[in-house]
């Protein structure tokens, strides 16, 4: 018998993501669960390149093959023009690389291009909710251009994915949708405990991490509560974003960019985690936190709400006297911090990366049999 001989053959999957926040770690841990499954996957990654470590980390991933296009994400292409030549730059691959399924973490991307096959996007974030929770106000003219082609990108997708209801309610009011994108819950593959750790001693430390610089994250506030409290509270993330954005904190301890194994010592300890966002359609920090137990302070916003109910104490995200209330409360008992920590790690178990990659999987499953007359997509100009 020949090698191969009735083994169906593995579905290619075309997938884009960025280097810069959690899309990376989302594309990644997605990716390793999919090959598991026999697919094939392309990583095309648009923005910053990948750094050192993350390369190291796509290439320990079975059937990834890492692209490093140096195309511009939405929200720093220039204008559409520049947003249309990577979009068609993107068709291109997918069809070089025969996918059949494209997986666009890009959304914006589906609107000016020809794709060679099914569209499944995930929307992660996007500047015209991003400004409704950070600002409010009329959008400002660069956010107005971006709103539109997503929108355009949206309603060229076979299949638009959130990872949050509370986010499919706001995407669905922000784009006029009149179907609500289907919810599957991010999921993030639990970090070994590796020998010598300190994950068994419960210490006073307080602990938050991202993307610093992006307002969205509200670290101003936590900067502000950092002050009225006598324990240090670590940050770690980048200061200054790559569109320019930056950020000076006063009484945060400001620990820069960490690799992920950085990270994973640093929740090892178990501290106390603090997100007090004022956007986040998700949080996979949070979820990386919970799963090592780490007891959660988090900003009363909708999603978090929805997430991590009885699991978190809750703060309103623009009081820095109850976020530092809050954070001194569990500080100083540990019977407390312990329990909301288990308490944590049990929602956490909800968002397995087993069941995050199974539900993505019967997504694309249910598309790749679909024959088209038509190609998926919008005719460039």
């Amino acid at each position: 018998m020949s090698a191969g001989l009735g083994r169906a053959p593995p579905t290619r999957l075309f997938m884009t993501a960025d280097a810069v926040g959690g899309v990376w770690r989302y594309a990644l841990d997605l990716s390793a669960g999919l090959a598991r499954r026999g697919f094939v996957v392309t990583l095309a990654v648009l923005g910053l390149p990948p750094t050192d470590e993350q390369r190291c980390e796509a290439a320990a991933i079975d059937e990834l093959t890492l692209i490093e296009t140096g195309l511009p994400l939405d929200w720093t292409a220039e204008d559409r023009v520049a947003l249309r030549r990577a979009s068609q730059h993107v068709a291109r691959m997918a069809v070089e690389h025969a996918a059949d399924i494209v997986h666009l973490n890009t959304p914006a991307l589906a609107a000016d291009a020809i794709f060679p096959a099914p569209i499944v996007a995930v929307l992660h974030s996007c500047v015209a909710t991003w400004w409704e929770c950070v600002r409010g106000g009329p959008l400002p003219d660069d956010f107005r251009w971006r709103t539109q082609l997503l929108s355009e990108g949206l309603r060229s997708c076979d299949v638009l994915v959130v990872a949050s209801r509370a986010f499919a309610r706001t995407v669905a009011t922000a784009y006029g949708l009149k179907v609500l994108p289907q919810v599957v819950s991010n999921g993030r593959q639990v970090r070994p405990i590796v020998s010598g750790s300190p994950a068994t001693e419960s210490a006073p430390a307080v602990f938050t991490a991202g993307r610093l610089w992006d307002e969205g994250k509200n670290i101003a506030v936590l900067d502000r509560a950092a002050a009225r409290i006598d324990a240090k509270i670590y940050a770690a993330g980048p200061l200054v974003g790559p569109n320019g954005t930056s950020i000076a904190c006063q009484h945060l301890v400001t620990l820069g960019s960490l690799s992920s194994e950085a990270i994973g010592d640093w929740l090892a300890r178990r501290p106390v985690y603090v997100s007090t966002a004022l956007y986040e359609p998700f949080g996979l920090a949070v979820l990386e936190a919970a799963q090592a137990r780490c007891a959660l302070v988090l900003s009363d916003i909708p999603t978090f709400r929805e997430l991590w109910d009885d699991a978190a104490l809750f703060v309103p995200p623009d009081d820095d006297n109850a976020i530092a209330a809050a954070i001194v409360r569990l500080i100083e008992d540990d019977t407390r911090r312990a329990e909301w920590g288990l308490a944590a790690a049990q929602r956490a178990r909800t968002y397995s990366i087993e069941a995050f990659t199974e539900s993505m999987d019967r997504i694309y499953r249910g598309l790749v049999p679909v024959a088209r007359t038509e190609p998926t997509g919008v005719a460039a100009a």
